[in-house]
């Protein structure tokens, strides 16, 4: 292999990397008992409320996904990664809430 070769080959795995992850292979954020104080009327509202946040989260995170496949495919950049449009963080934080008001309301 040349050095033409091997450098691509470098580029192309750097730029895979740093794609933009499917909403589903995000781990949710451990929020513990966070929410145990939480009357239940409140834990089930605010439960409405995450979902729906979440919801909107990974619709903007498959898009970022999208573009940045699309880039890499032709440009070898992953464009919705580098320019802020990976919602990764907040989609854990947010999962992390469902969990946590989800376990909140079994002792309802």
């Amino acid at each position: 292999m040349n050095f033409l070769t091997k450098l691509l080959l470098v580029v192309l795995a750097f730029a895979l990397s740093a794609c933009a992850s499917q909403p589903e292979a995000i781990a949710p954020v451990s929020m513990g008992d966070a929410f145990k104080n939480l009357s239940c009327s409140n834990a089930q509202k605010m439960l409405v409320e995450e979902r729906q946040v979440l919801a909107a989260l990974e619709q903007k995170q498959r898009r970022a996904a999208t573009g940045d496949a699309i880039g890499v495919f032709l440009i070898l950049v992953p464009v919705s990664s580098l320019t802020g449009n990976d919602v990764e963080g907040s989609i854990a934080t947010s999962k992390g809430k469902v969990v946590a008001l989800e376990n909140r309301l079994l002792s309802c």
